[in-house]
């Protein structure tokens, strides 16, 4: 288990008190919605928001990090077959490029 994890599943997490300004209209849908969604306020609802984003936002740096390494291992290996390394660079700047 990552110390990510671990620190994200302890009971009495540390928190830091922040302001923010958002719409009065956010905060009265915010407000509506926390209570159908099992959340006893809508500030329990915003820190769900943003968990859930970061995380989402987390995981895809950390699967494009992983893509990144296999890339680069490839790359290695072709080198080592004797695939000239600039043609190797221009393949992978298409792929980039291709997204």
């Amino acid at each position: 288990m990552t110390d990510r994890i671990k620190r994200n599943m302890q009971p009495d997490k540390p928190m830091t008190l922040i302001s923010l300004r958002l719409p009065d209209h956010v905060i009265d849908d915010l407000k509506e919605v926390a209570p159908s969604l099992g959340f006893g306020g809508y500030q329990a609802l915003i820190r769900a928001y943003i968990s859930n984003g970061l995380r989402k936002h987390l995981a895809e740096r950390e699967a494009q990090r992983a893509k990144d390494s296999t890339v680069e291992e490839f790359s290695q290996r072709l080198i080592a077959h004797g695939v000239p390394e600039q043609a190797i660079q221009e393949a992978v700047a298409e792929m980039r490029a291709a997204r």
